[in-house]
């Protein structure tokens, strides 16, 4: 057998080793930057501990062997572990409590369970396109992620827990405090392991601890409420209170329901991650849109609702949806070691037939901006093309580029809601809302902990007017709404004055099967309203004759 090859790392520093080669405030991005340098397998050392990193789908699909490796439970989970202690997200493979709060909870996690709340989901999206399209002042840019961790705490509470927060109503560039507590947690749990254990509690305890006490306060009330307000609802939060382990017979202690209720919102904070880069690569490819509303229309109708059983239907958004976790890696990388050997045997571990050599316990994670992007799997590979995403093209695609929810049985748990989530969301924004870039030169670039996002990313919510026409359309708007100057209006439209909400009417002259025959969409991105006229509804003008 041929000697192993070394796996390549940066160089680093005596005793800091590579401290300076990863971004603390970035770390996700440092490492997929040395993920496009040295390939499908590097490492780093880091305070005298040596970490292997996996870049590439065969090595990915390797090590996601279950007969081999397993989930380790190092590091940032460790120290999660502070404000969740043995959940289901950081318990090690050999606590007892894994099994327990997996029986409970999974059941109301299958995807019966999840098609159950669709109805829930929609009214969040609905409230938020609202918000979006009616509330909002015309032209002005902002950053989505904000309303979409916002979005996704409110489903979360609504669908899993039964409780409406409010999160969605508040003001533009606010976010539930929840949501910040989450962040301080999450990013002071990626930070802790590169600090000595020294500074952390002198200056940075008082953070994490203040986190931690908010995410389980939130909790706490939202246990309280239900107590309160019994309904007879059996959701998870009535499992995560009342059920019984089918196999030891347990039930979770209160500590234990906080725990997971902490636990659900901080797995799904990756879904608005995803949304805010599903914007983003629509702008930059507009062609996907069209294909994408071409199936909206065929399957939902233009004026049909979106109904549950047309999410498994929708297989170009689903597409959409998959391209968009291949490329935003909004959640960014899971930890594997190998399975201690019963007999104890020590031996190295070998990866592709002895290609590489690692040690007996080695901590490994699988870097998915790398996996995702292995152009050994991907034609252009850093293309946004939902098309490699749909039926045998995606079918045929070999396991390990495919592993956005983790892998096995401690894959996450809400795989099935978040993508429920996903699906809906990206569908009703497609179908019902224009968005307009604001910088169209704009480069993804990404940061986060246990979540990654599109950071610096603005824009516009712009207007549309959807109509039928056979030669020429009249839009009649109201008082306080302009046309800006400098918008060259389609051909055939016509713009005027009105003191009654805006109205759209199809010049079709004495053919009385124009509505049916001619199908055409106009963009006026930028169309101003004034105050009075927002209020009367008209801050989106979508007109449908």
């Amino acid at each position: 057998m041929s000697s192993p090859v070394t796996i390549p790392g940066p160089p680093g520093l005596p005793l800091l080793g590579n401290i300076l080669d990863v971004d603390p405030s970035n770390t996700w991005w440092s490492l997929r930057t040395l993920a496009e340098k040295y390939g499908e397998i590097f490492k780093i050392r880091v305070l005298g501990h040596e970490i292997v990193f996996v870049a590439s789908a065969a090595l990915a699909e390797e090590i996601c062997d279950e007969t081999r490796f397993r989930k380790f439970v190092g590091g940032p989970v460790v120290e999660i572990r502070y404000a969740v202690h043995d959940s289901l997200f950081t318990a090690y493979d050999h606590e007892e409590s894994w099994g327990i709060h997996h029986r409970i909870i999974a059941p109301h996690l299958s995807p019966d369970s999840v098609a159950a709340h669709f109805d829930e989901l929609l009214l969040c999206t609905d409230e938020l396109i609202a918000k979006w399209t009616k509330k909002l002042e015309p032209g002005v840019k902002f950053q989505p992620l904000k309303d979409l961790n916002n979005l996704n705490l409110e489903a979360t509470a609504l669908t899993l827990f039964g409780k409406k927060l409010g999160a969605i109503d508040m003001k533009e560039g606010e976010e539930h405090p929840m949501i910040q507590a989450m962040e301080d947690a999450t990013s002071e749990a990626m930070r802790r392991p590169n600090r000595p254990k020294l500074l952390n509690w002198l200056l940075y305890n008082g953070k994490w601890k203040k986190a931690t006490k908010t995410m389980r306060t939130f909790a706490a009330e939202i246990v309280q409420y239900r107590t309160e307000h019994s309904t007879g609802r059996k959701d998870l939060l009535w499992a995560l209170m009342n059920a019984t382990d089918p196999q030891t017979g347990n039930k979770l202690t209160e500590s234990q329901v906080i725990d997971e209720v902490v636990t659900m919102p901080i797995g799904s904070s990756t879904a608005p991650c995803s949304i805010t880069a599903t914007i983003l690569f629509l702008l930059q490819n507009p062609e996907v849109v069209v294909k994408a509303r071409e199936e909206l229309d065929r399957i939902v109708g233009k004026d049909g609702a979106l109904k549950q059983e047309h999410v498994s239907q929708l297989e170009y958004i689903q597409g959409i949806v998959r391209e968009t976790l291949r490329l935003s890696c909004a959640a960014p990388g899971f930890n594997i070691e190998p399975i201690p050997a019963k007999n104890g045997d020590k031996s190295p571990i070998l990866l592709q037939g002895g290609k590489y050599h690692i040690a007996h316990n080695q901590p490994m994670i699988i870097v998915l901006a790398g996996v995702n992007r292995d152009p050994a799997v991907f034609e252009e590979p850093h293309k946004f093309k939902p098309e490699r995403m749909v039926g045998d093209n995606f079918t045929k695609l070999p396991a390990g580029v495919k592993k956005w929810f983790g892998n096995g049985k401690r894959a996450c748990i809400g795989k099935h809601w978040a993508w429920e989530f996903l699906v809906v969301v990206t569908a009703k924004l497609i179908k019902e809302v224009d968005f307009q870039a604001v910088d169209e030169q704009y480069v993804l670039k990404q940061d986060g902990w246990f979540n990654i996002r599109p950071i610096d990313f603005y824009f516009i919510v712009a207007m549309t007017a959807i109509f039928t026409a056979v030669s020429a359309v009249t839009i009649s708007l109201p008082s306080g709404v302009t046309i800006p100057s400098g918008v060259t209006l389609p051909s055939g439209v016509t713009v005027v004055s009105a003191a009654a909400s805006a109205t759209a009417t199809a010049a079709a002259g004495s053919d009385s099967n124009a509505k049916a025959k001619v199908k055409r969409q106009v963009n006026i991105p930028g169309l101003q309203t004034s105050s009075t006229a927002a209020a009367a509804g008209t801050a989106k003008a979508k007109l449908r004759a």
